[in-house]
């Protein structure tokens, strides 16, 4: 007898149908599977058979074969484990087959026959609501995440008996997952912006960054504040949309990184690899090709503190994704885009020891400083939209108590971001653009129009710094979103001038301004 289950695979983040075909015969006794199968997938023979009579299902003798089609792709983990299981009673008629064609099945088999928790849950029920089918059955422990991902239907099961009656006589009440209440952003044991002490430069470009999803790069001595400002800029940024927690979460969940006790990801990533972090750990790839730290800050931040202590390539690789906000990584098999819309934020000294350009306590050459600060190249400047100096804090800012200072909280910011979101929000409807740091040269020229005065002093800043294109069109979007943080329909000269002073370091320190 033959049987077909409906099953998802994943390639890159999105799912695809798996048709899990067994058949049962005369012959030798025997189970064989086909169809470009990965390792784990080749594995699920033991764990299928043991489950099955540990289950308490007689199977007479019979030679099976089960195939998984497409065949010209490749097949990997263990989330096939149920279907073919399913798929194999189906052949031998203990569960209707009938019951089979609008169902999507995933789940991994323990030897006891359990169900056991899998990764994807999210993309294979996206994929199940695409495809058109009236059910998603998956594990129990992810019940709760594949119900997130749409309107389809979840029926979370525990065994293979409970799969069995499912199929017989349809859901249990406790095992169908109802719509999950929208949850409010964890607001507790968040870092917050008043914890950090003076900078008020730093904090202002940490708000504009955050208004307009601008590139940041932090430039000072160890210890003035760029790390806990940086680790804070989640907090000035907008709560997380419905769809925007569902592609966060689709990336987390296909890396298996998706919390238990929550079906999808509440707060805005930040990312923050070390420096010996490789290539394919930031870019993404492997065997089986998962997103990498790019794709994982996605909607929120990528932090690489001490950047130039990270590998030339490493840094050099961050070119694309910031300009496309998506990375493609391509293996012999196939190729697989990510999504990589992230904000980065890198923090930098200005010298191996870093006290740069304080001659009175730093003992750095010359040359030492400029092949320190030349690891991070003149492009990947040109892609950061602001620097910010950190100064070092006076011992009266330290000693004195957290009362007695009057540091700005992160929610106060938050509304000031929030409302120049709610600008752009307004101002792109209907275009692909999202952020003022995402225009094209269309929207540049629509809603970056200076008039004669700021026109002229546009000039004088482009011939001074000695910019490029790309830096022109970059302090431009900065001015757009400082202008939308006042309020202000247009450009005025002043909000030229404010960006170009977050643009002032790249002549300073690589410029050989302090010769």
């Amino acid at each position: 007898m033959f049987c077909r289950v409906n099953s998802i695979g994943i390639a890159g983040i999105e799912g695809y149908l798996v048709r899990v075909e067994a058949d049962v015969s005369n012959g030798l006794p025997g189970f064989s599977m086909v169809g470009y199968l990965g390792s784990e997938v080749k594995e699920a023979r033991d764990r299928v058979l043991t489950a099955l009579k540990n289950s308490g299902y007689s199977c007479p003798p019979r030679k099976i074969t089960v195939n998984l089609s497409p065949g010209d792709r490749k097949k990997d983990g263990t989330a096939f484990d149920l279907p073919i299981a399913v798929a194999v009673l189906g052949a031998y008629g203990v569960v209707p087959k009938d019951k089979l064609e609008r169902v999507v099945i995933a789940g991994e088999l323990g030897l006891s026959g359990e169900v056991k928790r899998i990764r994807g849950c999210l993309a294979i029920a996206a994929a199940a609501e695409e495809l058109g089918m009236e059910w998603c059955c998956l594990p129990e422990g992810n019940r709760r995440e594949g119900q997130a991902a749409g309107n389809i239907p979840v029926a979370g099961v525990r065994s293979l008996r409970e799969m069995e009656e499912f199929l017989k006589y349809g859901p249990r009440a406790e095992n169908i997952a109802e719509a999950e209440p929208e949850e409010e952003e964890e607001s507790e044991d968040l870092p917050d912006f008043s914890d950090v002490i003076g900078q008020p430069h730093m904090k202002r470009a940490a708000e504009i960054a955050a208004a307009g999803m601008h590139n940041l790069l932090l430039m000072g001595p160890a210890g003035t504040g760029k790390s806990m400002t940086a680790r804070r800029i989640p907090t000035i940024m907008p709560p997380l949309t419905l769809e925007e927690r569902r592609e966060i979460s689709k990336i987390y969940s296909i890396c298996g990184l998706m919390p238990e006790d929550r079906p999808l990801i509440r707060t805005r990533p930040f990312r923050s690899p070390h420096h010996t972090a490789t290539v394919q750990a930031i870019a993404g790839g492997g065997r089986r090709p998962k997103p990498g730290e790019v794709s994982l800050a996605a909607g929120g931040v990528l932090f690489l503190d001490e950047l130039p202590e990270f590998s030339r390539s490493v840094i050099e690789l961050l070119r694309q994704p910031m300009e496309d906000r998506s990375i493609v990584v391509a293996r012999v098999h196939g190729a697989y885009r990510f999504p990589a819309d992230f904000m980065l934020v890198a923090a930098s000294n200005p010298c191996p020891c870093g006290f740069f350009p304080d001659r009175n306590r730093c003992r750095c050459t010359e040359r030492q400083v400029k092949t320190y600060l030349n690891r991070i190249s003149r492009p990947i400047l040109d892609r950061m939209d602001l620097i910010a100096e950190a100064a070092p804090i006076p011992y009266e800012e330290l000693a004195a108590g957290k009362g007695s200072r009057q540091e700005e909280n992160s929610e106060s910011i938050r509304k000031r971001v929030h409302a120049a979101w709610l600008i752009q929000k307004e101002r792109y409807q209907g275009l692909s653009v999202r952020f003022n740091s995402r225009m094209g040269r269309g929207e540049l020229e629509q809603f970056c129009a200076l008039g004669r005065e700021e026109e002229q002093t546009m000039k004088r800043i482009y011939e001074q710094e000695e910019m490029s294109g790309r830096g022109r069109d970059r302090l431009l979007k900065v001015a757009r979103t400082i202008a939308d943080l006042e309020g202000e329909k247009r450009i005025c000269r002043e909000h030229l001038l404010e960006a170009a002073g977050y643009r002032r370091g790249v002549r300073f320190y690589w410029g050989g301004g302090w010769d």
